[in-house]
């Protein structure tokens, strides 16, 4: 466990109904140093919640309440200064890059804004550092990727340039949700390796947010198991197979394979 640069301490968010107050995350506590930390969950359990609640995110109307919430020395239940806080100490990636770049504008300003907005550097300097990362996240032909607008891309093009334009700033901690959910099995595991492989280059933290257990405990060292607004069970990733939690174990259970090809899966909850 390295040092923490997230911690995080009875986090708890809930939002108004008609009804009261409803919970949807319910006191959950951890920590992510430099390191890969993946929080895994069902739709619903709260872990994209949880991302946002740590970006400051989150709508008005949320009730965010938490022992601690601390980034790097900032608290994030009193921050100000938000702005200059995100794309430089945090950054988030989401699903699907084209709900997340502007297709009026072309790649190179897009993965340049944060430059823009956290740097003094010149206008050939932005370039030259949008170009490297642009390489970097492996996308062939930068100088073309960077005068191009984003509909001349496929889905993996895309993605990798969202992950260009939030890393070239150098961020400590990357929060990723579901960042390959739009993709296929082969382009995954390519960002998910590219992800592990800038996370350990640029040492940084990255917390993956996804739904599938078995996809994401290749690339994290330790694993998050979220449940109705709850965290379940945390391990190390290699501790899978000895998961102490019924709910865990029916999760990693139920993991395809060759030996459960034509096989009906086990249903958690599910008398036999």
């Amino acid at each position: 466990m390295t040092e923490p640069l997230l911690q995080v301490e009875d986090l708890s968010i809930s939002f108004p109904s008609a009804m009261g107050l409803v919970r949807i995350v319910d006191d959950i506590s951890f920590s992510v140093g430099r390191e890969v930390v993946a929080l895994v969950g069902e739709s619903g359990s709260g872990k994209s919640m949880t991302g946002r609640a740590i970006m400051g995110l989150l709508p008005s109307r949320a009730k965010v309440a938490a022992a601690r919430l601390s980034f790097d020395g900032h608290d994030l239940t009193a921050e100000k200064g938000w702005n200059s806080l995100r794309g430089s100490g945090l950054g988030l990636i989401l699903q699907d890059p084209k709900y997340s770049l502007n297709p009026a504008h072309r790649i190179g300003r897009q993965v340049e804004e944060t430059l823009l907005l956290h740097t003094r550097l010149s206008a050939a300097e932005r370039r030259e550092r949008a170009l490297d990362m642009l390489d970097k996240v492996g996308l062939p032909d930068a100088s073309r990727i960077y005068s191009s607008y984003p509909a001349a891309l496929s889905g993996g093009m895309g993605q990798r340039v969202m992950i260009a334009a939030m890393l070239i700033n150098r961020p400590k901690l990357l929060i990723a949700d579901e960042p390959t959910s739009a993709l296929d099995r082969e382009l995954q595991d390519q960002i998910l390796t590219l992800l592990r492989s800038l996370s350990e280059e640029l040492g940084m933290g990255l917390l993956l947010i996804s739904h599938d257990l078995q996809q994401v405990s290749r690339y994290a060292d330790r694993v998050m198991v979220m449940r109705r607004g709850r965290i379940d069970e945390q391990m190390a990733s290699a501790d899978l197979a000895n998961a102490r939690s019924d709910y865990t174990r029916a999760l990693w259970a139920a993991r395809p394979s060759a030996a459960t090809y034509g096989t009906r899966l086990p249903v958690y909850g599910e008398q036999p």
